[in-house]
């Protein structure tokens, strides 16, 4: 089950709970809010943390509000950006090496795509707590030396890149295409594990995004192949 199924479990036995207090009308004896003005909701508390009483109001606010991202959202967002680094590295080589007008194009719509996901993927890191920088996650130089390549599916290695580099013309084309349509499917792979995994709405979107854009990019790039 994922955690976001079970955030919705939950959901529905607290309103479930909500209910039931709210019909046991017209007794000294009802349990009332802080406020006084309805039921109050027992809501178990993170683990090793008592449990704790809520009025209906903040307990329907706190199963809708939260989205506290967890280990694998941060991870996914480390990992997410140098996978997209790695592209943007692949793409570069494009305007120059490439022979086809369409390899060319299509380099020019991944990394337009994937330099501002990169961008709000580090945003999105500083503003929950992460404070490296960019050239701290050991990708802003362009000489990954591999590692935690092993965790992230479809990065090429040092030297696909360094045949890349060297290739030129048809020779560019074909093998771009085979590395990328790789690295597509592997960001699709880690996108689809965080979307079970993750807890987090915004990272759950960028997800998304990935997913569907990266699909419809791979097939293209097959029909180019």
């Amino acid at each position: 089950m994922s955690r976001r199924t079970s955030r919705r479990l939950i959901a529905a036995s607290v309103t479930a709970g909500v209910l039931a207090l709210g019909g046991c009308t017209g007794s000294d004896d009802e349990p009332r809010s802080a406020s006084g003005t309805g039921p109050s909701v027992i809501a178990p508390g993170k683990p090793g943390e008592a449990a704790e009483t809520l009025s209906a109001e903040d307990a329907a606010k706190q199963r809708t509000d939260d989205d506290t991202p967890n280990s694998a959202d941060i991870d996914y967002a480390r990992m997410m950006i140098e996978h997209h680094t790695q592209a943007l590295e692949m793409t570069e080589l494009a305007p120059k090496r490439a022979r086809s007008t369409g390899v060319k194009r299509l380099a020019e719509r991944i990394a337009a795509a994937q330099g501002p996901e990169i961008d709000s993927m580090e945003g999105w890191l500083k503003t929950h707590g992460d404070k490296k920088t960019s050239g701290e996650h050991g990708h802003s130089d362009g000489n990954s030396d591999g590692h935690g390549q092993e965790t992230m599916p479809g990065m090429a290695t040092q030297a696909q890149l360094k045949k890349l580099r060297a290739a030129d013309g048809d020779a560019f084309d074909q093998l771009f295409l085979k590395l990328m349509i790789t690295h597509h499917t592997g960001a699709i792979t880690m996108a689809t594990d965080v979307l079970s995994q993750g807890n987090n709405i915004q990272i759950g979107e960028m997800a998304d995004d990935v997913i569907a854009q990266q699909t419809a990019e791979i097939s293209r790039m097959r029909d180019m192949s």
